[in-house]
């Protein structure tokens, strides 16, 4: 059993709340296809999809059940943008890289946005913005120049900041002040993710669960490899994030999968007064507290610190501590579903995507990943059909391996995580 099975996605509130789904038969024998993508999640569903629309035969190797990876387990919280901030990209990359891939990262949303409304994918979407809380007083000021730089030199006029009066009143809890991206939002994202995955399926994409790629044949083509078969193609997209398990050490050596923890409460008496327009929330510590309402008024909570491998004995009472803190008003309140899961950072903070000979990847979406893997997975499928422009925006950025290779990234990550969490204390 690995990590990613221990952290009860069973017991989670978006598999209690499932759209239904035709399972998968696991692959037993031996295949051929035009691309074969590894992967059931959002990144590997739209490369899927793009791929089997463009005219491709495609096969799909899900490792467990189609959207039970970070695709179907995070937050649900639409971001526009990157990790990165957009003051950062300018300094690291000049005004018009920084505009260029922003301007990519945007078309995500809408990306998103487009196809659940054109599929009627009931995914409990809500476009009512994203908010980020100041945890700091000091926060406010790079948050006025990330304001004034997304507005006037990223063209992006959709920001405003809010004052901490006005943030308090539009989410119950003392933050010093807070961005909103009007754009923002949040959506069921297993609804999502098995939305995609029918969509694929109308497409002519097939997908095999329970097929765990045990190893990649590159030469003449790709063969992707399971303990019940292979499937043979001209070109193969991982898109297995923080599960790939070593088929490529290029990815391995610059993901740093991490554990995250969400509880939903029972439904709430009165949600609007905990969130009065119904936003996405997060925080500006480093070690990000993110929290939204559900279609049926719980209060989804995720975050937290924790610096070991193994996961809490108890996630329902390890997410109420910090879930408290932000919000000592609801002390005491039932926490109906609890359950966790790995999402991979990288060290840039910005997506790795890319390709090597006939293998294409985008992973390391870095916390970012419910509306960027969707439109990694375009990319993936513009670059293998000969357009390769948009997705060289990101490999031109591709982050450097965690120091110490894939042994040691863990020890060293913790070293810095403890840092950052200091920091956040003080």
């Amino acid at each position: 059993m690995g990590f990613n099975d221990a952290l009860a996605m069973a017991s989670s509130y978006y598999v209690a709340t499932a759209n239904p789904w035709a399972a998968a038969e696991r692959l037993v024998g031996d295949r051929q296809a035009d691309l074969v993508v590894v992967g059931g999640g959002c990144t590997g569903l739209s490369a899927a999809l793009h791929g089997a629309r463009a005219g491709l035969s495609v096969v799909v190797l899900e490792g467990g059940k189609v959207g039970w990876g970070a695709s179907g387990r995070n937050g649900g919280q639409m971001i526009p943008g990157l990790r990165k901030s957009a003051v950062e990209l300018v300094k690291a990359l000049g005004v018009e890289r920084a505009r260029a891939l922003l301007d990519l990262a945007f078309e995500a949303r809408d990306l998103v946005v487009d196809f659940i409304e054109a599929e009627g994918v009931a995914c409990d979407l809500k476009t009512t913005g994203h908010l980020l809380g100041a945890a700091k007083a000091g926060d406010i000021r790079w948050m006025e120049a990330e304001a004034a730089c997304l507005t006037k030199i990223m063209n992006y006029p959709h920001v405003a900041l809010l004052s901490a009066a006005e943030a308090r009143d539009e989410v119950d809890t003392p933050y010093h002040g807070g961005l909103v991206d009007r754009r923002g939002g949040h959506l069921h994202p297993l609804n999502y993710t098995l939305g995609l995955a029918r969509a694929a399926r109308a497409a002519g994409v097939v997908i095999h669960e329970q097929s765990v790629v045990t190893s990649l044949e590159t030469g003449a083509g790709v063969r992707a490899w399971t303990s019940g078969g292979s499937v043979s193609a001209a070109h193969a997209i991982l898109a297995g994030d923080a599960l790939l398990e070593g088929l490529l050490p290029r990815v391995n050596r610059r993901i740093m999968p991490v554990a995250n923890y969400v509880a939903a409460t029972e439904p709430l008496a009165n949600p609007a007064a905990l969130i009065a327009h119904d936003m996405a929330v997060s925080d500006s510590r480093f070690v990000v507290n993110y929290y939204r309402l559900s279609a049926d008024g719980r209060l989804i909570f995720g975050g937290g610190e924790r610096y070991t491998p193994d996961p809490p004995r108890d996630i329902a009472a390890f997410v109420r501590g910090h879930m408290e803190t932000v919000f000592p008003q609801l002390r005491g309140v039932a926490i109906t579903h609890a359950w966790g899961g790995l999402v991979s950072v990288t060290q840039s903070r910005l997506p790795h995507m890319g390709r090597q000979g006939e293998v294409l990847f985008a992973h390391g979406y870095s916390g970012l990943g419910v509306i960027l893997s969707t439109l990694g997975g375009k990319l993936l499928v513009e670059a293998l059909l000969g357009r390769s422009d948009r997705l060289d925006r990101f490999a031109a950025l591709e982050p450097a391996p965690f120091p110490g290779g894939v042994a040691l990234r863990g020890p060293l990550h913790v070293l810095g995580m403890l840092w950052y969490a200091m920091r956040d204390r003080l």
